[in-house]
């Protein structure tokens, strides 16, 4: 078999972070887990954040994550790029500096040539390189399908923490970067145009989330997470803490990408969307439609999403034109209602 005429995502049956646990089944998973909590433990996996977080000193905290999955692109090299930017963005969701990273690879050597795992190491220390990170070392094992991420770790002022359910009433919500990469990876396994797709979808999933660090200098973000495997409804849901206030969003200011509408339109989605939708869509008024598929489409390296006060989103809106990057206001957090998401 030929390098140059593998294509990833035939060795799986899921991609990226579209082959998460579904959310009901994790929650299931860890119901019955009693975690050892320390005082200098200021972020564990209580209020499913994006990190750990652990106290070193008066000041300084170290973050921790981790993060992998099975190839959402064909590309080995774009493979990496794309599950090293995803498993940093953890820790710039937190606010933090990533400072090292090591690599988790399981592949199925009976089926692939090693020198295409080659290429996905060399597709991650790239995308390291531009986070100014090492890629130091890691672990590999066989196994029946490709897997690979990271293990990343980061440092972060204990003041400049970010958390994802710290938002307050009346904070405008932003997002960063258009949804969609459930629908796009989706469309390219059912070879729908896929070298359209794949362009488009490489191109969002290769960005790295570096505002994140940017972000922890101004104390008016209240809150902030990414966006992932559980989809804009279910991050936004995490936000809310549980119900303690309600997200009023606006659907027609939810970017999407290039084709994603009318593809859902199509009813072109992964499974997981719909596992998303079982698990959070009781606790959401005003969805219809087509609008369900995007609204709940697990992203792989999705974008922030995070509260501002509203006194200071002139500030937050000027830092990203100064950077020229985009950035989306999709609604604002408001006193409970009887839904923890409204979609206007």
């Amino acid at each position: 078999m030929e390098n140059n005429t593998i294509k990833l995502t035939e060795f799986t049956n899921g991609g990226g972070c579209g082959c998460k646990i579904p959310p009901q089944e994790l929650k299931e998973l860890l119901k019955g887990v009693n975690a050892v909590n320390t005082e200098q433990l200021l972020v564990g996996n209580s209020s499913s954040d994006d990190a750990a977080v652990y106290l070193l000193n008066e000041d300084l905290c170290l973050i921790s994550t981790t993060d992998f999955f099975t190839p959402i692109v064909d590309s080995p090299y774009d493979f990496g790029r794309i599950a090293a930017a995803n498993a940093i963005s953890d820790v710039y969701a937190m606010g933090g500096k990533p400072i090292l990273a090591l690599s988790i690879l399981g592949w199925p050597s009976s089926k692939l040539p090693i020198a295409i795992a080659t290429e996905v190491l060399k597709g991650a220390t790239e995308t390291c390189r531009l986070a100014g990170i090492s890629l130091a070392g890691g672990h590999s094992i066989e196994n029946n399908e490709p897997i690979f991420g990271l293990a990343v770790n980061g440092i972060v002022s204990k003041n400049k923490i970010k958390k994802n359910n710290t938002a307050q009433a009346e904070d405008i919500i932003f997002i960063t970067k258009a949804i969609g990469t459930g629908i796009l990876s989706t469309a390219i396994k059912r070879g729908l145009e896929s070298a359209h797709f794949s362009e488009i979808l490489t191109e969002s999933m290769c960005q790295l989330n570096f505002m994140g660090e940017k972000l922890a200098d101004f104390p008016s973000v209240s809150a902030m997470t990414d966006i992932t495997g559980f989809g804009l409804l279910g991050h936004l849901i995490e936000m809310t803490d549980n119900g303690r206030i309600s997200a009023i969003i606006k659907n027609k200011n939810i970017p999407l990408l290039t084709g994603a509408a009318e593809l859902a339109k199509q009813w072109v989605y992964p499974d997981n969307t719909m596992r998303n939708w079982k698990m959070y869509g009781a606790d959401v008024s005003g969805i219809s439609g087509e609008m369900l598929l995007t609204l709940c489409d697990p992203q792989t390296n999705g974008g922030l999403l995070f509260s501002v006060h509203p006194d200071f989103k002139g500030e937050v809106c000027k830092l990203f034109e100064a950077e020229k990057l985009p950035l989306f206001e999709i609604g604002k957090f408001e006193l409970k209602k009887e839904f923890s998401i409204i979609v206007e």
